[in-house]
């Protein structure tokens, strides 16, 4: 009872603490936030350190581990590490950043696109273009789009916290960088047209008050050049200052200046034009009247739509794109006509109404002139907001704030969000513009990037021009969003949790189909380019698969439709036609014997299941690094092997084998060869090593697998477990065998990873162009057909497609050609385009005396030799090494290791030049000796100078000559 009452004092501060609102205490200690829980000192509380990679201003903390919690009584101060998956770095102890408010960052900067150029310089043509009417449609089509993106843009960025990077962000992390990385450089480029957008409309206006005041410096054109440059040279300068000069311009002009410019503007607007609207004229403006080659629907939608891409700086306010446009269009369209010439003696007299054009000629006005020839300077076909309003200065005021304003902020906009993806450094030669400078990681080199960008397209000089190409990049920024909700939505990943519930995924996928197609519509061939571009960036990153891991609704795709694909295979009959041989792979480490990866990896890569299974033993698991299987698995990729690893623990090779033999797979995604290599050094082995090898083998044969055994002689075969290094070519390889079996396994995987460095891939005759070599095939035993199937598999690769097959089979002299014939003729069947087949007709000679005694030698440490000694003795050599070979089953089994024999010597005289040879795998029986059968595999393969591979099938079928 008073140790409970002493864990309960010790408790209760903990709860005390968590009703406390005293902030001060809070801040005197940061281990009072890391309180303990119920049950146990080191098992901390839920804390949100443990959940942020980064918080900023605060250092990030780790929850203990399991071991640690295991070990509490022997640890007491478990180590806390920093986590390095941050995205923002910790801003160091000093002068806190600039930070922009939703008002000013999101609100006014959303308000002031929507009150920008397009609409003081644009909107009444547009009208006059396309009328009242199909005004209103675009009008709506583009609140229709904008609304569904912006539902989009709220549930992507309540899913969890968005940094610096905008768009490019959203969808690099929901989609992944294969198309995030795409969209961030085309998100990019289009901010900084825009930049070059407003920077044109502000000029516009500069240089119509330079001809009022007839001020001229080269022409027109030029004019509007020579501004702009010097404009947005100057918006460059307040950019490089800094964050607090951005913020002191833009907030200052925004809040104090600009909102009461377009209030006291549209004021005197509404008020002015409310006394002028005729209804004549309104239902005269109603139609269409396109002019021009470029004079479509489309083309003004095109023209149009920049004004409505606000809502990437705020989607809250998407529902103010209808309001604002449709009472602007509206009035006017009821008060002017298209065309005026602006000139006092076009007044119609009395008499002189004859051949008058238009609705201007009942108003007691004659523009017939100026329309046949189309010079008319007013009227709703040019910018009439000024003239019409109650003040024209105060429209002109109000467009060169929310221009300059404008181009201000996507001069900000469009490096920032470039900056962010030169720092996840997807692609190689843009991370020069990552670099950032200040307490405000200000992006100075991308910031002249995007200078020289928009100065390149302000000397086009062409607001229509650049607005159609602006519309293209945000339509494809629209598409994408959309279909980033769509896509994580309906994956049904456990963390897709948006805080934002008023979205639908149909909707957004509306959205991104629509985006789609009106990209089209508006400049196809800018649609067109900009896919291109798309796909050839989409191409590079998932041809180089940067190492990157964003949780990105792409993965759970891929994993859904593979548990998917992989339940429904489930219900799918095995047929022979679509067999393929599905390996478990004693490797060990892999990296340990790559050989063999490499020579599994030949004939299952882009084909069938290959997984890497590596038996760590009891007393070598308190040794292995934890993070071994993250870096075998690296080594694998970096191996270029499509492999799985599994590691398993167990006592022994066949302990281990055995569970992988059942456990290994999923469904119909299961291994069924089994793929060991040749332990080369069984003479010297210990006897309870060779019996669990060779009782390995027996297992897969009774689990009906089929098997694969892998000897080396002329490549490298290295094998931890049984030290043994059999065809090394130099000393330097000899030693890092050396350091595998020293147990320097952290420093030796390092070196394997290295990616600036491929020299410690240690490469293997797999690896190699095999050139016109040849393959031979020994089909001794008819196992079902994979003995053939291996080297078929193995010449649809490039390093051995030129390699020509030869088979091997057993005959007499006197049906020699009948034998080969037939022989033919199944390979046709099975049509594997192989025509060399040799018949052994000498394999049942006695083989010579060498070959014999160098077989007695082997066996000879193996032998019991029980004939020789007396029948007591016998009995206890038995009891003592029951492994051993008696006389009696040297005898029995004679015949059949002299035909092994002999069939060696045929091997070795046909196949000395080869780059792999074949042989059918004899399966033992059960009452032969291990080391006999050891000895029989040892002697089937050796004396070659190229890699042998024993084989068998598990007697089915793997070929087939018929269609069903």
């Amino acid at each position: 009872m008073g140790q409970a009452i002493t864990k309960r004092n010790v408790l209760s501060p903990t709860v005390h603490f968590v009703v406390c609102s005293d902030t001060a205490e809070r801040r005197d200690s940061r281990a009072e936030l890391r309180r303990s829980s119920l049950y146990s000192t080191i098992d901390l509380v839920p804390q949100l350190e443990h959940y942020a990679s980064t918080i900023p201003r605060h250092q990030a903390k780790s929850r203990p581990s399991l071991e640690v919690l295991r070990k509490a009584f022997e640890v007491r101060n478990a180590k806390q590490k920093k986590s390095t998956e941050g995205e923002v770095p910790p801003n160091p102890k000093g002068k806190a950043p600039i930070r922009f408010g939703w008002v000013v960052g999101v609100m006014v900067r959303c308000m002031l696109n929507i009150w920008g150029v397009i609409m003081f310089l644009r909107l009444s043509w547009i009208t006059s273009q396309a009328g009242v009417v199909l005004t209103w449609v675009i009008i709506f089509m583009s609140v229709v789009v904008t609304t569904v993106t912006a539902l989009s843009i709220s549930a992507i960025a309540t899913n969890g916290r968005v940094i610096s990077g905008g768009t490019y962000f959203l969808i690099s992390r929901t989609l992944g960088p294969e198309i995030g990385a795409p969209i961030g450089m085309i998100y990019s480029f289009g901010n900084a047209l825009a930049c070059a957008l407003n920077t044109i409309g502000f000029s516009e206006v500069v240089r119509d008050l330079m001809q009022d005041l007839d001020v001229v410096v080269v022409d027109s054109i030029n004019d509007v050049r020579i501004v702009g440059v010097v404009t947005v040279t100057i918006l460059m300068c307040i950019t490089v200052a800094g964050m607090e000069w951005e913020y002191k311009v833009e907030g200052t002009c925004q809040q104090h200046f600009i909102f009461f410019l377009i209030t006291v503007s549209n004021f005197t607007f509404f008020v002015l034009i409310f006394f002028r609207l005729r209804c004549d004229i309104f239902v005269e403006n109603l139609t269409p009247s396109f002019r021009g080659p470029k004079g479509d629907f489309f083309q003004m939608f095109a023209i149009f739509f920049p004004a409505a891409t606000g809502i990437l700086s705020g989607a809250n306010i998407s529902g103010d794109l209808k309001v604002s446009y449709a009472d602007l269009l509206r009035l006017p369209g009821a008060c002017v006509v298209r065309d005026a010439s602006g000139n006092m003696s076009d007044m119609i007299s009395a008499n002189s109404s004859d051949g008058c054009i238009g609705l201007a000629c009942k108003l007691g006005w004659n523009f017939t002139h100026c329309i046949q020839s189309q010079s008319c300077q007013f009227g709703l076909a040019n910018s009439v907001m000024g003239q019409i309003s109650g003040y024209y200065y105060l429209i002109t005021a109000g467009i060169f704030a929310a221009s300059l304003s404008s181009a201000l902020g996507f001069l900000v906009s469009a490096p920032k969000v470039f900056q962010c993806l030169c720092k996840d450094q997807i692609y190689p030669y843009i991370i020069f513009f990552a670099k950032g400078y200040g307490k405000n990681n200000e992006p100075l080199r991308a910031y002249v990037l995007c200078y020289l960008i928009a100065v390149t397209f302000i000397i086009i000089a062409e607001l229509n021009t650049i607005a159609a190409l602006i519309s293209n990049f945000f339509l494809c920024s629209y598409s994408l969003i959309n279909f980033s909700c769509f896509h994580a939505s309906i994956v049904n990943s456990p963390g897709w949790r948006p805080s934002f519930r008023y979205y639908s995924k149909w909707a957004s996928l509306f959205g991104a189909v629509i985006s789609v197609i009106l990209m089209f519509l508006f400049t196809w061939w800018a649609a067109l380019v900009t896919f291109c571009i798309i796909f050839s960036l989409f191409g590079y990153v998932n041809y180089k698969k940067p190492n990157m891991n964003w949780g990105s609704s792409v993965q759970a795709g891929t994993y859904n439709m593979a548990l998917s694909y992989s339940v429904s295979l489930t219900n799918v009959d095995d047929h022979v036609k679509n067999f393929r041989p599905q390996c478990l792979v004693l490797t060990g480490p892999p990296n340990q014997r790559p050989a063999l990866v490499d020579f599994v990896g030949c004939f299952t890569k882009h084909a069938s299941l290959m997984i890497c299974g590596d038996i760590v033993m009891e007393q070598d698991r308190k040794t292995r690094p934890n993070n071994t299987t993250d870096v075998l698995v690296k080594w694998l990729n970096k191996r270029k092997v499509r492999s799985f690893y599994t590691p398993f623990i167990g006592d022994n090779l066949r302990t281990g084998a055995h569970h992988l033999l059942q456990a290994s797979g999923l469904g119909k995604l299961k291994p069924n060869t089994l793929v060991l290599g040749f332990k080369a050094n069984w003479r010297d082995s210990a006897p309870d090593t060779i019996e669990d090898y060779i009782n390995t083998i027996y297992d897969s044969f009774d689990s009906n697998y089929c098997l694969c055994i892998l000897r080396m002689m002329d490549g490298l075969d290295t094998d931890s477990s049984y030290t043994f290094v059999d065809g090394f070519k130099d000393i330097q390889r000899f030693q890092r065998f050396e350091a595998y079996q020293s147990q320097d396994f952290a420093l030796l995987a390092a070196a394997d990873m290295s990616d600036e460095d491929n020299s410690d891939q240690i490469k293997t005759v797999f690896q190699n162009d095999q050139g016109k070599k040849t393959i031979d095939v020994y089909w001794i035993a008819d196992d079902g057909g994979l003995t053939l199937l291996v080297p078929y598999l193995l010449t649809r690769r490039k390093r051995w497609r030129r390699c020509k097959v030869r088979v091997f089979i057993v005959g007499d002299e006197q049906n020699e050609e009948e034998g080969r014939k037939e022989m033919i003729t199944l390979l046709k069947r099975f049509r594997l385009n192989v025509n060399d087949v040799i018949v052994m007709t000498d394999s049942e000679k006695r083989p010579q005396a060498k070959s014999l005694t160098r077989f007695v030698d082997s066996v000879a440490p193996f032998r019991l030799y029980d004939e020789q000694q007396e029948g007591a003795l016998v009995q206890e050599q038995r009891e003592n090494a029951p492994w051993k070979i008696s006389d009696k089953e040297l005898e029995v089994f004679r015949l059949k290791s002299e035909r092994k024999i002999r069939l060696n010597e045929i091997i070795r005289k046909n196949s000395h030049h080869t780059a792999l040879v074949l042989v059918s795998l004899p399966v033992p029986h059960r009452d032969c000796p291990c080391a006999l059968y050891m000895a029989w595999l040892d002697t089937l393969t050796c004396g070659l100078h190229c890699p042998a591979v024993l084989i068998r099938g598990n007697q089915q079928n793997v070929l087939t000559f018929y269609c069903q």
